[in-house]
Formats: structure tokens, sequence, C-alpha cells
């Protein structure tokens, strides 16, 4: 009976991992890179690259964006303060033809040009939570899958290895190619095991509104009803007349702030600017603790009198709080975000290798019998392993290729990024099934040649070269990212070279299958 269930569990690990790799691999590699998307935001877009200023900035200052917003008829208006990891002054209202947003140097007060890119927090995080398939919630949808598919793979993964924990501290470099990775499948395995378990799990759970809509529908056919229950918001009807007055913004966010013990608030938003019913929030959110939680006053934004205060977190929020807060990492912790990153690389490691070990157990077996499904499935492999890291950083290069305001076809700038990224990973699926012999070497060297590109790049568009970003506080997270780049074309050049040498001594037509030797 035990046998039988363990070789169940291995059965199933193996095809889970299988059908659904590459779509893990991909939101762990997106998810990795989220870690770390305000950064990666502030090197995509050079002029966000400013000091963070040391005193507190004027909401006053800041009414004729409220205006342009009265005047497109938004239906809210947002100011969001600058911090250590987004140092710029965020204003934003939201159209039905999509959101406005403006970047303010708030030392300064001058407005920053436009972007130009969705960078980090606008393409790469998404890709994380949603695929870019907002049709139906497919992409939700699709994530959650991957999700359960990788709690599945945790449980069987630990199931069938009886000496999981004796196959960490064994790595034999020296033994055969399928050996090595397993070996390095297990090691990695091992080693994130609880991180890998824990991150799926909440990650699962931050959905559960969509993964489980029937309780929150049946008990609460006004959604705005559960939001006010559960988080203690509070709300008002528009009035449909125009405000005869308008209180001060400093002075409400003053008041704000002796409720908080001094402390300032983080963002403003106006719900129905303009109208007499227009509400004020001030939001206060600590970073400094894992649950995630904010702190909101409300204000009638004709008068400035205080409505309502939400402090704190009920029983069952604080818990869910937690959980989102530990996937999404938006607390103040340096080290524990560079764990979250290592971690997540360790989790595509794990996944590429258990891909690459399948496809070594099947190899010889598929030749005999004269038999393809190898061949596609190691085109599929390299693609969703080699060819998105390669889609990601021709993301990175076209970004300091293109000039501020282009266009193509009728595409913008970020557009033409995105689709950049979309055509060379698909490019690289085709490259990989088209030179199979030398497609993991090939794909490996335009890695290394990629990054090896940006930080040129970077240095040659903005000047910012790796001595002048570790010399400015403000631009560590630009050399960070150069660091980063520099690090991975290392490795990539690495591989490639011990690929092509690994092959030319072998005579092979497989370099996956030797890159042990």
């Amino acid at each position: 009976m035990e046998g039988t269930f363990r070789a169940s569990m291995g059965w199933l690990h193996t095809w889970a991992g299988v059908v659904l790799g590459s779509l893990l691999f991909a939101i762990f590699w997106m998810g990795s890179l989220a870690v770390f998307d305000r950064e990666i935001d502030r090197w995509m877009a050079p002029m966000t690259r400013v000091p963070v200023p040391n005193e507190s900035v004027s909401f006053d200052g800041l009414v004729r964006f409220r205006d342009e917003a009265i005047a497109a008829k938004a239906p809210n208006w947002t100011v969001v303060l600058p911090n250590e990891r987004e140092p710029v002054l965020r204003v934003q209202w939201r159209l039905r033809s999509g959101s406005v947003m403006r970047h303010l140097n708030a030392v300064t007060g001058e407005t920053l040009p436009e972007s130009g890119t969705l960078a980090g927090s606008g393409f790469l995080y998404p890709f994380h939570t949603t695929l870019h398939i907002q049709a139906t919630r497919l992409g939700i949808w699709l994530v959650g899958v991957a999700g359960m598919a990788m709690l599945v793979l945790c449980v069987s993964g630990v199931v069938i290895h009886r000496k999981i924990f004796t196959d960490f501290f064994t790595f034999r470099p020296d033994r055969k190619p399928r050996r090595l990775i397993l070996d390095f499948h297990n090691v990695t395995g091992v080693l994130g095991l609880p991180f890998h378990f824990a991150i799926t799990l909440s990650g699962l759970i931050i959905f559960w509104g969509t993964y489980f809509p029937a309780g929150l529908q049946m008990n609460y056919p006004n959604s705005n009803a559960f939001v006010d229950e559960a988080f203690g918001s509070f709300s008002r009807p528009r009035e449909n007349r125009p405000a005869s007055q308008t209180a001060s913004l400093d002075g409400m966010a003053a008041h704000a702030q002796r409720l908080w013990n001094g402390e300032r608030p983080r963002a403003l938003s106006v719900r129905h600017p303009g109208d007499a019913g227009a509400i004020v929030q001030f939001i206060r959110t600590n970073d400094s603790r894992v649950t995630s939680w904010t702190d909101v006053a409300y204000f009638d934004a004709g008068t400035g009198a205080l409505f309502h205060q939400r402090t704190g977190l009920r029983e069952v929020q604080s818990a869910e709080r937690f959980i989102a807060g530990f996937h999404l990492v938006r607390f103040k912790h340096w080290s524990l975000r560079w764990i979250y990153f290592v971690l997540g690389l360790v989790g595509c490691a794990m996944i590429a290798t258990g891909y690459l070990f399948w496809l070594e157990a099947r190899r010889k077996k598929h030749a005999q019998l004269g038999l393809r499904g190898v061949h596609l499935a190691e085109g599929l492999a390299a693609g969703s392993v080699t060819g998105i890291i390669i889609a990601t950083l021709s993301f990175f290069v076209v970004n300091r290729l293109l000039p501020l305001g282009a266009t193509f076809a009728g595409y913008d700038r970020a557009a033409l990024e995105i689709w950049t990224f979309y055509l060379v990973w698909l490019a690289t699926f085709a490259h990989a099934w088209l030179r199979p012999a030398r497609a993991w070497i090939e794909q490996c060297a335009a890695i290394a040649v990629l990054a090896g590109s940006a930080v040129l790049l970077n240095w040659l568009t903005t000047g910012d070269h790796f001595a002048r970003s570790l010399a400015h506080r403000h631009l560590w997270p630009v050399a960070g990212m150069d660091l980063l780049l520099l690090a991975g074309a290392a490795i990539a050049g690495l591989t490639a070279h011990r690929l092509r040498g690994v092959r030319s001594g072998s005579g092979a037509s497989s370099v996956p299958r030797r890159a042990g030797r």
C-alpha cells in the first residue's frame, strides 16, 4: 500500500510539474523581480531618480491637479507622498478611458516628464498576478491553478523523497548529468520548501474573493457593504451639485497628524471631487511590520470636519492583512527583501531542473521509439526558462533605446516595450525548436549580451554609471539593478562557455544532457 501511494505521488509530482512547469517558472520569475518593482521603476524611468525630500509636502499646493480632475469629471483624485522606495510625488485620477498620472519632484515642485513605460510596478508585477490576461479574470484563475499545482508539488515532493534532508546535503557534480540535475533539484527544493509553500498558499488566500465568491455574494449582495463592515470604511453618495466651499487640505492633514501622534499621512484620496458630497481621506501606512494595515481619517471636503476615523485592525482582518503583507513584501526590511528575491530565484532553479530531469529521463526512450515528444518539450523548456529571461532583458534594453514620446504603428512607447517582450519571448521558442543542438548555448549567450548591454545603455543614456550610482544614496537602487545585471551576465556567459566546451568535447547534439560533465 505504501509503495502504491508513493508511486501515485510520484506520477502526480511528475505530471503536475511537466504540464504547468512553464507557467510556474514565469510566475516565480516575475514574482522574484516584483520584490524590487519600485527599484526597477527607477532604473527604467530616469526622470524619477530624485532624492527623497526631508520636508513635508503641501497638499494645498497641489489643488491645480484637483481642478484638472474636477474638469475631467473624475470620480476620485489621489496624491501619494514620496518615500524611500518611491521618491517622487505621485498624483493621479481615474477616467473611463484609463488613469491619468503625474509625477512631481517633491523638492522642487517640478512636474516630471512622462516616463513612457509601465516598468516593474506596471508590467512585471501585474504579470506575476494576472499574466496580463484580463478577460473574465482568466489570468487570475490560471495563476490560481498554477498555485494549487505548486502546493501539490511541494507535498508530493516530500512524500516521494524518503531521504529528503539527506538529499539536501548530497550534491555530486562528477556524476552523470541526470544525477547531477536531480541533486540540484533536491537541494533547491529542500532549501526553499517552507518559503515556497507559504508564499504560494498566501498568494491563493489573497484572491479568496475571486476563487470562492459564493459566500461573499450570499451574505453581501452589495460589495460596498462588505468593505464598510470588514474594513471599517466610511462612504456617502454624491449630492450631484457643486461644492459651495472647499476647506484647506493642509488643515485636514494637520488634524489627521494630531490623531496619529504626529505621524504624517502617506496618501490623500478625494472621492467625488468638486461635488458637495466630496470626502477627503488621509491615509497612514505602517511599513515597519509584516502586517499590512492602514489608518484612515475621513473629512468633509467642504468644511474640513472629521467624519470618521479607522484605526487598527479587526481580528479576522488582522489575520488576512498579515497573510497579504507576508506575500506582498510591503514592509521596510531590506534583508528580508533580499531573502525573498533569492528564494524566488531558488524556486525558478527548482522548476527548471525538474523540467530538465524529466527530459533526461525520457530522451533515450523516446529516441529508441522514434518519438519527437522530447524535442517538443525541450524547446518548450528552453523558451520557458532562458526565453523569458531573454524577453525580460529585451524589455529593459528597448526601454533604454527608445526615446521619450516614441511611437510606431499607432503604439506608444510603453506599448512598444511590451510588444518587444512578447515578440522576443515567442522568438526564443522558435529558436529552441529550430536549433535544438545549440539552443541552450545560444540563449545563455544572448542573456549575457543583453544583460551587459542594459548596463552599458543605462550609462550612455543617463550618465549614471555604476561608480556614480554608488556615490549617491538616492541612486543606490540603480546601482543594485546594474550589479544584478552584471552578475547575471557573468553567470550566463560562464554557463554558455561551459556548455560550448562540453559540447565540442563530446560531439553530442544535446547540450543540456551533458551540461554536468
